[in-house]
């Protein structure tokens, strides 16, 4: 098992730096249609290129920020009937969840992917919008965002199986609403500070 969670460690590590930096890809979206509509209303120009390059952005962050979202615990989930039950519960809610779930999803998103991008770039497939991009790197961010949320469900999947066998400890131990009051208080201060 510590060779799998070494592995498990490896994923994460590499999904955090890509989660943290994508990050940057919103401010690039926001400055791109900030540029695209002050040229559209001053100078009475337009580009769709610039149109889809802010797409493809922001497409981007949210495709390739999606495993350090999953690794983060931070995916929506039905939190009335999840929290109804106990902690074990949970845990073997989530493996399931992901083994059953989310690994098929990814995996069959994986398999269709790649033909789809490859077809794209050896065709040389343009926009179908006058003027737009290139789509093989947009469709490209697609399958790269789908083999990290593998490998980062993969990473998820030894965690869970991990703490059920009492290997680790949780590493997302429910909090009582007093903690999450306390955490964002001490958020709310360290930002202002």
């Amino acid at each position: 098992m510590s060779a799998l969670l070494a592995v498990s460690r490896a994923i994460d590590r590499l999904n955090e730096f890509v989660g943290r930096n994508v990050a940057w890809l919103i401010f690039l979206a926001v400055v791109v249609s900030a540029g695209n509509a002050i040229v559209r209303k001053v100078f009475n120009q337009s580009s769709n290129a610039w149109l889809e390059l802010q797409w493809f952005l922001f497409g981007g962050a949210f495709m390739l920020a999606a495993a350090y979202t999953l690794q983060q615990n931070e995916h929506i989930r039905i939190d009335i009937v999840y929290g109804a039950f106990s902690r074990r519960v949970q845990h073997w809610i989530d493996l399931l969840g992901h083994l059953f779930f989310l690994m098929p999803f990814v995996l069959l998103m994986c398999f269709y992917f790649v033909p789809y991008v490859s077809l794209s770039y050896r065709s040389g497939e343009g926009s179908p919008s006058a003027g737009g991009l290139i789509q093989w790197p947009g469709k490209l961010i697609l399958l790269v965002g789908f083999l990290l949320l593998a490998i980062q469900g993969v990473s998820e999947i030894i965690k869970k199986i991990a703490v059920i066998r009492g290997d680790i400890p949780d590493p997302n131990p429910p909090l009582s609403l007093e903690e999450i009051a306390e955490q964002e208080v001490a958020m709310a201060e360290a930002r202002n500070d």
